[in-house]
């Protein structure tokens, strides 16, 4: 019985609505015009989104809307055009479209102009720059606000802690610039502690003769940068498709590489086929959160598909609705709910009042205007492209960052886990089918685009071995071990990624080293030649010139920044006897001396200065050597061998002079220096770098994102007390010493630097002392033998006197010349000869030498007067001396032709 009337209770019942519907009187609400690009899966969306609507606000309300649609061929220039003949020729009170900010009011501006009309207009598309930059009261937007989901990618990049990206993106608009969108990142991932390396834009597709060949040279080019984190801000879904397809046969989509798309591409996933998801294994997309499980939204998406697979079969299997369609829809019926409120009489300011005050449920979520941008804020979906399809890892929303559903957000409360962090969104699935978060740089060989292990270099050559030490076995393997080794493997466990190394040693410098490092990356970017080192490790200081040539970490022997200032000492009574120790002093006394004694040994018989007295030589010597060591000596040598020695002297004197007065001009110096800084408040205040001293860093070349990712390990490796414990066991403090006393102390010269100038001035003294004792020696045995003659010929004239003396003879006759007759024998001559020089030799050799005074002589010694008066009393000094043995002390003096000279002299 209920089965034959329950079909019949429902047949009265639509027949009834129809004469009802027959009945009413349809009322015509206005003219809406629709601007999107026929050719893009997104256009095609929105044209059916539109006329879903104003069919469903006909049949909902009764009221007619006419919709007038239009293709802007994906380019401002033809959209703009149509635009304006929508509103001339169409008389079209409201425009919804793919137009921008700035191109919707140039719109309305050029209508003002020759109609002296305005419409609103509804933008569907994301504004790269702010609202303000380009604001016009008539132009509404319906997308989001693009700098929130540049905040979500950003977000993404700082919790896996990347810090370089390259972002891609198309340039829509060859009129405009779509660089606003860069900006945009920019700035969100200077928050995030991030950076945009490099960005590639891409002509629209329909501009490229062979898009193919473009995209692949442009990809190769960007694998061979050391970022592998990229992002496609914006592109059309051809690009993008083409795109992946050509990063995959490059092996841009393996380990190590991530990608990100944005809310234009991942949106649309739900439409491509299975050749094109095959292509984005890994790759994780951030997409605008709308309800999906609202019972109006399961009714649209089924009317949706069948629509839109009857308009256009050529499209994909999947027909699903995005939030472009949903945005388009609910942009419809806001535009008719405000034309319906004003009952047909619509002019443009009550309209966009209208519009304005919207407040109602759509498809997309809450439709609510706040000068002129939608009010409510919006979440992202985070998803990751696995198998046929993907999954859904969590959501974020700049209230709550990451969480794993949106459980209370309406109410203001944090919904499922959350944290901040991408943690909280589990298990990623990345290019290379990898679960280990990829590092988002790689060292690579530049010949081949192919990931290598890094070359550490280490000093072989080092300082002191606790740091640094290179050995090797029997054979002939390479053992490098040491505390910098160490601290450097703690780090790399610390990392939250796998770093593969090898350490290589280096025999060259420390500058040069880090000059290896520099040259690394210039070569590679320049000429792409395989680099040397990657970073080095040891006890490197950080250097201004070294700064040049790469990156520092944080040092490991004292984590922390320090002040470093040097003390103020009280000047020492016996600072002056510091620049040398005491025995270099005792040394320079005694070559002194010597060297004195030498030359008063070579002097003392022909230079009268260096004569008299026992007690008076003494003096003189003393005075010469001592006088030596500051300026020349009154006393000047005759000798040539004396000056020889002198000459040395004087050598080695003028070195120990330069480092004597070098060496305490830098104590007095460092002794006097105040500290720069007097406590923490003036770093606070100045906002002044503060820097570590005394410290051994790790280098890194110039941009490489290992600097702060080591720094902050070697931090927790401090903090843990890791580094503590191998400074403990592997370096021992009693062997450093930051004493300024003890640096002083270091500072003091000894004999070592010196010896072999000493060696040579003492050789020089001993060979010279050496040729004056065998000169004296060698007089002395003639002296002795001429006495020894002397007493032979005295006995033989004792035995002459003995005998009877014959009768005298008379004188010989003279002869008839007058002469005398001839002499003795020439032999009885000669004996006499050389016994009257005996015996004079041996008179004066016993007397006794007197010294009668002190003469001094003043003459002028540039005239020739003056030279033969000098001679002249020289010459009777030494006459007077071998005349009366009495010796004479003379000092000549140049009066230099002059009173004043003459009388100062005097």
């Amino acid at each position: 019985m209920y089965g034959v009337l329950l079909p019949f209770f429902m047949v009265l019942l639509h027949q009834s609505k129809a004469i009802a519907n027959e009945g009413r009187e349809d009322q015509f609400v206005g003219t809406i015009g629709g601007l999107v690009d026929y050719s893009s899966r997104v256009g095609k969306e929105e044209k059916t989104a539109m006329q879903m609507a104003a069919k469903d606000f006909y049949s909902s309300t009764g009221s007619q809307l006419l919709l007038h649609l239009r293709d802007s061929y994906g380019d401002s220039a033809p959209a703009i055009s149509t635009a304006i003949d929508l509103i001339d020729n169409q008389r079209v009170e409201a425009i919804i479209g793919t137009l921008r900010r700035q191109e919707a009011a140039l719109v309305n501006q050029i209508a003002k102009t020759t109609n002296n009309k305005k419409v609103p207009i509804i933008s569907l598309a994301a504004a790269a720059i702010p609202p303000t930059a380009a604001r016009s009261p008539f132009v509404v937007s319906m997308a989001n606000d693009l700098s929130l989901q540049m905040r979500c990618i950003a977000a993404i990049i700082g919790s896996f802690r990347w810090r370089k990206v390259i972002a891609i993106y198309q340039d829509s608009d060859p009129y405009t610039s779509d660089s606003g969108i860069v900006t945009l990142l920019s700035d969100s991932l200077r928050v995030v502690g991030a950076e945009i390396e490099h960005h590639s834009a891409f002509p629209p597709m329909s501009s490229l003769l062979d898009p193919t060949t473009i995209i692949q040279d442009e990809l190769k080019k960007l694998r061979r940068k050391q970022c592998r984190v990229f992002i496609v801000l914006q592109s059309s879904l051809p690009l993008a498709a083409l795109l992946f397809d050509k990063a995959q046969q490059l092996g841009m989509m393996g380990k190590g590489y991530v990608w990100i798309t944005t809310d234009g591409i991942t949106s649309l996933l739900d439409s491509v086929n299975s050749s094109v998801i095959s292509s984005m294994q890994g790759v994780l997309g951030v997409k605008t959160y709308f309800p999906d499980n609202t019972t109006s939204f399961r009714g649209f998406k089924v009317r949706f598909r069948r629509k839109f697979q009857s308009e256009y079969p050529e499209e994909e299997e999947n027909h699903n609705p995005s939030i472009f369609a949903l945005r388009a829809y609910d942009a419809t019926w806001s535009i008719a709910k405000a034309m319906e409120k004003l009952g047909g009489q619509n002019n443009s300011t009550s309209l966009l009042q209208g519009i304005l005050s919207s407040d109602f449920k759509g498809l997309s979520g809450e439709i609510q205007f706040k000068q002129g941008e939608l009010s409510q804020i919006p979440a992202f979906r985070i998803v990751n492209i696995v198998g046929k399809s993907y999954r859904e890892l969590g959501f974020w929303s700049p209230k709550f960052s990451f969480s794993e559903n949106l459980d209370g957000h309406e109410s203001g409360e944090k919904g499922g886990s959350s944290n901040g962090t991408a943690q909280v969104l589990g298990t990623v699935y990345w290019p290379g089918s990898s679960q280990s978060v990829p590092v988002g740089w790689a060292m690579i060989n530049f010949s081949n685009s192919e990931e290598n292990p890094l070359r550490i270099g280490v000093p072989a050559r080092g300082a002191f071995n606790q740091f640094v030490k290179v050995s090797y076995d029997s054979r002939n393997r390479t053992d490098i071990t040491g505390f910098s080794v160490h601290v450097f493997e703690v780090a790399v466990k610390l990392l939250p990624y796998q770093l593969s190394y090898e350490l290589v040693p280096f025999y060259g410098s420390y500058d040069e080293m880090v000059e290896e490092i520099y040259h690394k990356l210039t070569d590679a970017i320049n000429s792409f030649m395989e680099k040397t080192f990657d970073a080095a490790v040891g006890d490197t200081v950080i250097m201004a010139d070294r700064c040049r040539y790469g990156e520092f970490s944080q040092p490991y022997v004292e984590a922390g920044l320090v002040m470093v200032v040097p003390t103020k000492r009280s000047l020492e009574r016996w600072m002056f006897m510091k620049p040398f120790t005491k025995g270099m002093w005792v040394l320079t006394v005694a070559t002194s001396v010597f060297t004195g004694f030498v030359v008063w040994l070579i002097e003392r018989k022909d230079n009268p200065e260096f004569q008299g007295p026992f007690t008076y030589q003494i003096g003189t010597l003393l005075w010469f050597s001592i006088t030596m060591l500051f300026s020349g000596s009154r006393e000047s040598p005759r000798n040539n061998l004396s000056r020889f020695v002198v000459a040395m002297w004087f050598f080695v004197v003028l070195i120990l002079t330069a480092t004597f007065t070098a060496s305490l001009t830098s104590m007095m110096t460092l002794s006097r220096l105040e500290p720069s800084v007097l406590d923490i408040g003036l770093l606070k205040r100045t906002d002044a770098v503060v820097g570590c001293d005394g410290n051994s860093f790790i280098v890194f070349s110039k941009g490489s994102p290992l600097a702060f990712d080591i720094s902050e390990a070697i931090l927790k490796a401090t903090e843990s007390g890791e580094i503590e414990k191998l400074e403990n066991n592997m370096l021992s403090s009693s062997n450093c010493s930051t004493s300024q006393t003890d640096n002083q102390e270091n500072q003091s010269l000894g004999p070592g630097p010196f010896l072999f100038l000493f060696a040579l001035s003492g050789g020089v003294s001993a060979f010279a002392m050496f040729i004056t004792v065998a000169q004296q020696l060698k007089q002395d045995w003639q002296i002795m033998s001429y006495k020894q003659a002397l007493n032979l010929l005295a006995r033989n004239t004792m035995k002459v006197s003995k005998r009877p003396l014959p009768p005298r003879s008379p004188l010989p006759p003279r002869t008839s010349s007058g002469s005398l007759p001839e002499p003795l024998p020439p032999r009885s001559s000669q004996l006499l000869q050389v016994l009257l020089h005996q015996s004079k030799a041996i008179a004066n050799e016993g007397r006794d030498d007197q010294f009668v005074g002190t003469i001094g002589g003043l003459v002028d010694y540039s005239s020739r007067v003056g030279k033969e008066e000098k001679t002249a009393m020289q010459m009777a000094a030494k006459d007077f001396y071998r005349s009366t043995g009495s010796q004479l002390l003379l000092h000549l003096r140049d009066s230099y032709g002059d009173s004043a000279p003459a009388i100062s002299t005097g």
